[in-house]
């Protein structure tokens, strides 16, 4: 087809992500980039409305522009946000105007009594049909999440708890999200709502939210804080230590992780490793995807194997 071979991936992506789907389902196509304003400012917009429609067999996908110029070239997307309505593999309206919930709401309406589209409900019949539904917007809302956006992404992982209350993955980010947000009591009663049901109690993703919340436990006031930030500049081990639980506690992860990887430099046996523990801990509290944790692992693997 005389496509070269990232442009052939790029093909095979967009018909594995988008094409395939839409074969039964409405997919929102949403063009952005990051460093487009109006982009962000449309997208919770979007994620909201799909995640209302997921049951009527709509579902939202999004193409970076600038990662997948080759597709955006093929829709001649001029300008963005671009947004098309898609059903078996080719586009049915032009969203792009449709700025408001409302107006959005409208004309998904429009389509979808116009298409034979696979309503959510209707597959939920043939059993797993929901969780696959949701798994969109829990991958969304831990992008959110990645990318520093807390509240955000709590609203995003709490709508998606109401459609689909088994959803581990949903239940744990939402706790996560609420911690990450500073929303202490409020990640609490989360917490209590997933483990109330035993097979979520039991899930490795709640276990890793459970871990996060209670790290977030041992928050302090801005000036006990300081003060244990001074005590640990005296360079007593367990005054470093016990910073370090502060500072992650009040969103400073950065701070605590510096510490903790000093600490680990100037005595890697101390207390039984705990700072590496701690650190490691920590990891699995954010997320073992999670941007900063890859980073962050990699200095660590750099003191353990020079």
């Amino acid at each position: 087809m005389g496509l070269s071979i990232d442009e052939q991936k790029a093909v095979e992506r967009f018909k594995t992500e988008v094409v395939e789907p839409s074969m039964s389902q409405l997919v929102i196509l949403d063009f952005h980039a990051e460093w487009c304003g109006p982009c962000k400012a449309l997208a919770p917009m979007l994620e909201k409305v799909a995640a209302e429609y997921a049951d009527k067999g709509v579902i939202l996908r999004k193409v970076d522009v600038d990662e997948e110029k080759f597709i955006a070239a093929q829709f001649q997307v001029q300008s963005i946000p671009t947004v098309y309505a898609l059903f078996q593999g080719q586009p049915v309206a032009d969203l792009t105007n449709a700025r408001s919930e409302s107006q959005m709401k409208q004309t998904l309406d429009q389509i979808l009594a116009q298409l034979p589209i696979q309503a959510g409900g209707e597959q939920g019949a043939a059993g797993g049909q929901p969780q696959q539904d949701v798994s969109q917007f829990v991958t969304m809302a831990e992008d959110v999440l990645a990318e520093g956006d807390a509240e955000r992404a709590a609203g995003i992982f709490a709508q998606v708890v109401q459609m689909a209350p088994d959803n581990a993955a949903a239940h744990a980010g939402l706790v996560r999200a609420l911690v990450q947000a500073g929303h202490i009591e409020q990640a609490q009663a989360a917490l209590a709502a997933a483990e109330a049901d035993p097979a979520l109690a039991a899930d490795p993703q709640v276990e890793q939210a459970k871990t996060a919340l209670e790290l977030a436990g041992n928050r302090v006031d801005d000036s006990e804080l300081a003060a244990l930030k001074d005590k640990a500049a005296g360079g007593d081990m367990q005054a470093r230590y016990e910073y370090v639980e502060a500072a992650f506690a009040a969103g400073d992860r950065d701070a605590a992780a510096d510490e903790l990887l000093g600490m680990f430099e100037a005595d890697r046996e101390w207390n039984e490793s705990a700072a590496k523990a701690k650190l490691l801990q920590i990891f699995e509290a954010v997320g073992l995807e999670d941007p900063w944790v890859v980073s962050t692992r990699r200095r660590l693997s750099r003191l353990l194997f020079g």
